[in-house]
């Protein structure tokens, strides 16, 4: 029995979908209910829609209970609802856009998670939490979002460690970029995607499919993966980031059309904040 949050598309719904492809009972939530019970539809029998708002604890312990009661248990929970900003520099970013990205993508984690443990502790389940390319790439103009990720590995390799007593595991999955609509509706911004076209590397612009996300995020629980990544060059990155971060930091600090690319970004939302647009949240992958 398994526990998917953010479900109704991407990287969620496609997780849903290989865990049931896989046999397991799937319950599939998200902020709107008719969404996330059409996701259950489309993914087969065996499977519940429900909604989950990941900032209310109060309503992610009712899809635990939820689950609980319909299936008999829950043995894994993937904790899998995101939001990201639009991009923008911390000095000129939007407190409540800052903030929405923390609660959600930390604080509705650990909800998430917490409300889960008892469940995933009697039964000697499996935890997955979502991290990213951003907990070791540099996160300007995108500093909520990064901060986040970073924040969600060290909550994963914590849980690792500490339900291991009780026979249970916890796993970090680490993603590049995957076609999904808060990718594609953040690479709309000019300066995010003069960004990623001018200043990552051509091999981690390159976008997987969220079934090849979930395929390797599936595959880790099956195994009980302390993590996973995909792509596969996150891996080698991962194990030498703490030498190659400092000198990529350095080259980004020296570097003149960036310097120029972050004065534009600060000027464009200084006119936003002056009534020609706003800084927000794009949708949940």
């Amino acid at each position: 029995m398994a526990l998917v949050t953010g479900a109704a598309r991407g990287i969620g719904l496609a997780t849903a979908r290989a865990l049931h492809d896989r046999g397991a009972s799937v319950v599939l939530a998200d902020l709107d209910a008719a969404q996330a019970a059409h996701a259950a539809d489309a993914v087969g029998q065996g499977t519940l829609g429900i909604a989950a708002d990941v900032t209310d604890a109060a309503a992610v312990q009712a899809a635990v209970d939820q689950t609980v009661e319909r299936f008999g248990g829950l043995d894994i929970c993937v904790a899998n609802a995101g939001i990201a900003p639009a991009a923008a520099t911390v000095q000129a970013m939007e407190h409540s856009a800052f903030e929405a990205v923390i609660d959600v993508n930390v604080l509705g984690v650990y909800r998430t998670v917490h409300a889960a443990l008892p469940q995933v502790i009697e039964r000697a389940g499996h935890v997955t939490v979502l991290s990213s390319i951003y907990a070791f790439f540099n996160g300007a103009m995108m500093s909520p979002y990064a901060a986040s990720k970073a924040a969600v590995e060290q909550l994963g390799r914590a849980l690792r460690v500490e339900l291991a007593p009780h026979d249970a595991t916890a796993g970090v999955a680490y993603y590049g970029f995957i076609d999904t609509e808060m990718v594609r509706k953040g690479l709309e911004d000019p300066l995010l995607a003069r960004f990623a076209t001018e200043r990552v590397p051509w091999f981690a612009r390159r976008r997987l499919s969220p079934a090849r996300a979930a395929e390797v995020l599936v595959r880790g629980i099956e195994r009980r993966s302390p993590r996973v990544f995909a792509p596969l060059y996150l891996r080698p990155y991962s194990a030498v980031r703490g030498m190659l971060n400092p000198l990529i930091d350095l080259r980004l600090e020296r570097d003149a059309e960036l310097r120029a690319m972050l004065l534009e970004a600060d000027r464009k939302s200084r006119a936003d904040a002056a009534g020609e647009g706003g800084v927000g949240a794009a949708p949940a992958a």
